[in-house]
């Protein structure tokens, strides 16, 4: 049934500048996130809370025990999608007709879970240590859940590290001098897809590879069976022997920048000179592929090199990648370069999920809150994956959340039916149904027995 408070419509208000308008507050009958239902769908056609389900301990009894586990998950998931990144929402979104439909069980009926619920949830139920380790190999499922109805035929890596800037004595929080603040420092690793395979939390001060080994194995180890060319790209930051050698013996192809030194410098010697002539008003390219062997290395490696020539600049610029692709340099460097997707992806998940919203006390509810937002992500850029109209080809998850999320519903109730009512004001009903579809496709064809 409906909230009372919100179901009120006495005392309606009247405007100045037109009389005609009349104002009425019906409180837990409208939504401002009609979209989420969309999304609810896509989770129940994947099946992404029910592995949850499986996985997930809890450790609560009698009365603690008012909504399930997987209903609970999917209130943290999908409020933070909408944009309620702060347990503090919970309160309000406990009476939203659409978010206690897609809560589903209890919610539908009486309401969802209240702040002070959906804050114990979070920072003790998740937050214990095997709750935590399901938790960050729970993208990993979900992943294999689109893949199994959309194959991929090759898996390309990058991994990065990004900023999430602290306030206060958190733990884990430490001063950082190249994002200059005090911080956490995550680590990612995404595929070609954009979907994020793992991330983890780590205290602001550690090197930006810090880690790699417990982020990047299991994401290699998934894909060893798999009959797929793998491909693998990093900044100079994981320039690191070990790095090499894990994705040499797993048969993946990579491109990792190198910090220049004087040995590299010497080898592209000659492509360090000034052209002669009047500069042309073009960039300039120069490439040079060598084998390098580095002290710490246990073999050579081949090394592209490129030097720019920028009009109007005097100095040159000079980068080098190691690289066991045998293509061509200019072709090397190109797909090196696409690397710069995984920082958008981050910055993805910085404005449309605020991933950066950390503000527990301790580190572990703090990786419990990043595992979330890493879930609530991929369950938007799923969505991006499906096959969607044309005219929503290029919106970012960004526009998703303020375009498709953000629509205006109303629910009516009925003895045996719930009809809820959506504007068409960003989103006509035929876009949202040709979405649906999108959906529906993405349903894994069944087994053969």
């Amino acid at each position: 049934m409906d909230h009372p408070e919100g179901a009120s419509e006495t005392g309606d208000i009247r405007l100045g500048f037109d009389r005609r308008v009349r104002l009425e507050f019906h409180g837990s009958k409208i939504s401002s996130d009609g979209g989420l239902l969309l999304f609810r769908e896509l989770d129940e056609v994947l099946g992404l809370h029910d592995i949850a389900g499986g996985f997930l301990r809890d450790p609560r009894t009698g009365h603690n025990r008012l909504h399930s586990l997987v209903g609970l998950l999917r209130q943290s998931v999908f409020g933070r999608l909408a944009g309620y990144d702060d347990v503090n929402d919970a309160d309000r979104l406990a009476l939203d007709p659409v978010m206690r439909q897609v809560v589903g069980g209890r919610a539908v009926d009486a309401k969802a879970a209240s702040a002070s619920q959906m804050g114990r949830f979070e920072t003790e139920v998740l937050a214990a240590a095997d709750n935590r380790t399901a938790l960050a190999d729970l993208s990993r499922q979900w992943i294999d859940k689109v893949h199994a109805a959309v194959p991929p035929r090759w898996i390309k890596l990058d991994m990065d590290s990004s900023v999430s800037p602290t306030h206060g004595a958190q733990e884990g929080t430490a001063w950082n001098g190249h994002f200059g603040c005090m911080c956490y420092h995550p680590l990612f690793v995404f595929n070609q897809f954009g979907h994020l395979e793992r991330c983890t939390l780590r205290p602001g001060n550690v090197h930006n590879a810090d880690g790699w080994e417990e982020v990047l194995k299991p994401v290699v180890a998934r894909y060893a069976d798999r009959q797929l060319m793998r491909f693998f790209r990093a900044n100079a930051a994981f320039a690191i022997p070990d790095l090499y050698k894990t994705l040499e013996a797993e048969g993946y192809f990579y491109a990792i920048r190198l910090r220049a030194n004087r040995v590299l410098q010497g080898k592209v010697a000659p492509l360090l000179k000034r052209p002669v002539g009047r500069p042309p008003k073009h960039v300039r390219r120069l490439y040079g592929d060598f084998e390098y062997q580095a002290a710490s290395w246990d073999k050579p490696r081949r090394v592209i090199a490129k030097v720019e020539w920028h009009p109007g600049e005097l100095f040159r610029r000079v980068g080098f990648v190691v690289t066991n692709l045998p293509m061509d340099p200019d072709w090397i460097i190109h797909f090196y370069n696409q690397r710069g997707t995984a920082e958008q992806h981050i910055k993805e998940g910085k404005q449309a999920i605020n991933w950066t919203r950390l503000s527990c006390k301790g580190m572990a509810q703090n990786e419990v809150r990043l595992q979330l937002h890493a879930l609530a992500y991929n369950l938007g850029v799923f969505l991006q994956g499906a096959d969607l109209p044309e005219e929503m080809a290029d919106w970012s998850l960004t526009s998703l959340q303020t375009r498709l999320i953000k629509i205006g519903a109303r629910v009516v109730r009925h003895a045996r039916a719930i009809t809820i009512q959506l504007a068409e004001t960003a989103v006509s009903g035929a876009l949202f149904r040709h979405i649906l579809a999108a959906i529906h496709r993405l349903r894994a064809p069944p087994v053969p027995t």
